[in-house]
């Protein structure tokens, strides 16, 4: 017959003692330090004030959240609409090419690149290419300006300036222009394979 020794016995004591807490942590009441059956109505009264309180903000805060529904909705007017990648960078595209056709005389676009739609943000995707020209100082002046007035949420997010050409006055410059568009548009990033 087995029994148990000293060490045995003190190990189970130890063990029901921690099954012990854990059931009266586990089991223990969530609205307060005391159950139910032991609250005082002082204690009941302020409960029922905060409820009142919590109660009569709720129309401020619905106010408060149909305005700010409301402005995002007007800014996110100027999000690049499409409906796969390829157009929304298509779209900021004419975009670029409208704002340098406008300019006194129209800026020419050497050579254009993609980037591929990366996340901005949580809820946003960013669309970004690259553009090669040659202008006079007050084209890319005018050109930089004219990007920020945009109705469309586009900004210049990298410039680069060549060596000037002393003849024609123009400089090289290479230009990163982003637009934001919807989270839709970006791909779902691929697991990568355990080795």
């Amino acid at each position: 017959m087995n029994r148990l020794n000293q060490r045995d016995k003190r190990a189970l004591l130890i063990l029901a003692a921690a099954a012990a807490v854990f059931l009266a942590v586990h089991f223990w009441p969530s609205d307060g330090f005391l159950p139910s059956s032991f609250r005082t109505v002082q204690v009941e009264e302020k409960r029922l004030a905060r409820l009142r309180r919590l109660a009569a903000a709720a129309p401020e805060r619905q106010e408060i959240l149909k305005r700010v529904q409301a402005d995002l909705t007007a800014r996110e007017k100027g999000l690049i609409q499409a409906d796969t990648a390829p157009q929304a960078q298509a779209q900021l595209l004419q975009v670029v090419r409208r704002l340098a056709d406008s300019q006194q005389p129209p800026v020419v676009l050497r050579s254009t690149e993609f980037a591929p739609v990366k996340p901005f943000g949580a809820a946003y995707g960013q669309v970004a290419m690259t553009v090669n020209l040659d202008c006079g100082i007050e084209q890319i002046i005018n050109l930089l300006v004219d990007v920020a007035n945009q109705q469309e949420l586009i900004a210049v997010t990298g410039i680069n300036f060549g060596t000037a050409a002393s003849k024609q006055k123009t400089v090289p410059v290479r230009m990163t222009i982003a637009g934001i568009v919807p989270l839709k548009l970006v791909p779902a990033k691929k697991e990568g394979m355990a080795f």
